[in-house]
C-alpha cells in the first residue's frame, strides 16, 4: 500500500516534470521512444494542428519495448501516426537512440542529412520527462528553440493507464535523479530544482522506489 505522504510526494515530482510549455508552430515535431504510444498520439494531434510541418520519431528498442514493438520504437509510432492519418511522406524514422540524448543527438543529423534547416523543435515525450527532456536538448542542441509536450494527464490517470502504481513512483525518482546528476555529467544543462521537489524525491528514494535510478551518488 503507498501511503498518502508518498502519494504527495510523486505529485510534487509529477508537476515539476511538466513544463507548461503552450505549443506553437515549430520547425519540426521530434517523438520521443518509449513504450508509450501515446507520445505518437499527441505528435500526431500537434501535425494535425499544423504545429509542425515535419514529424521524427527516434528509438530502437529497450527492455521495455523489445517484446511489445519489436521492429523499434519509431517504427512502431510510425505505424500508430499513420493509422491516425498522418501522411508518410511527412515522418522521418530514426531507428538507433537508445536513450534521450541519442534521441536528441540522432535526430539532429537526420534533420541535417534531409537539409532540414531547424530554428525550433516541439519535442513530444511521456509526461513525466518533459524536462529532462528539454534540459538534455538544450544542451546538445544549442540555439534551437525548444518546446515540450505530452499526453495531458493526471498523474492518477497515468497511473491508471500503467496499471503499475509502483513502477510509475519508481520511474519517477529516476527522471529525478537524472536531472540531479547528469548536468554533472554534461549530459544536459541544470535545472533549478526546489528544495521541496529534492525532499520529496530523498524521501520515495528512502522508501525503496529504487529500481529505475542510473549508476550515481545522488
Amino acid at each position: 500500500m503507498i501511503s498518502d505522504k508518498k502519494w504527495s510526494d510523486a505529485q510534487l515530482l509529477w508537476d515539476f516534470q511538466q513544463m507548461g510549455h503552450a505549443p506553437r508552430r515549430c520547425s519540426v515535431g521530434i517523438g520521443l521512444g518509449s513504450h508509450d504510444l501515446g507520445v505518437a498520439d499527441v505528435t500526431a494531434d500537434l501535425y494535425r494542428r499544423a504545429m509542425f510541418p515535419l514529424i521524427v520519431f527516434t528509438g530502437a528498442t529497450s527492455p521495455t519495448t523489445r517484446e511489445r514493438m519489436p521492429r523499434g520504437e519509431a517504427e512502431h509510432y510510425r505505424d500508430r501516426a499513420r493509422e491516425l492519418g498522418v501522411p508518410d511522406s511527412v515522418i522521418l524514422v530514426e531507428p538507433r537512440a537508445r536513450n534521450t540524448g541519442e534521441n536528441i543527438r540522432f535526430s539532429r543529423e537526420l534533420l541535417a542529412e534531409q537539409g532540414v534547416d531547424v530554428s525550433s523543435v516541439l519535442l513530444v515525450s511521456k509526461p513525466y520527462e518533459e524536462r529532462r527532456a528539454f534540459a538534455t536538448a538544450r544542451k546538445l542542441w544549442p540555439g534551437v528553440e525548444i518546446i515540450c509536450a505530452s499526453t495531458p494527464m493526471t498523474l492518477p490517470d497515468y497511473v491508471d493507464s500503467i496499471g503499475d502504481a509502483r513502477l510509475v513512483l519508481d520511474m519517477l525518482v529516476g527522471a529525478q535523479q537524472r536531472l540531479l546528476i547528469y548536468p554533472e555529467q554534461g549530459f544536459m544543462i541544470p535545472q533549478d530544482v526546489p528544495g521541496s521537489v529534492t525532499a520529496a524525491y530523498k524521501r520515495l528514494r528512502t522508501a525503496g522506489f529504487t529500481s529505475r535510478l542510473a549508476p550515481g551518488p545522488s
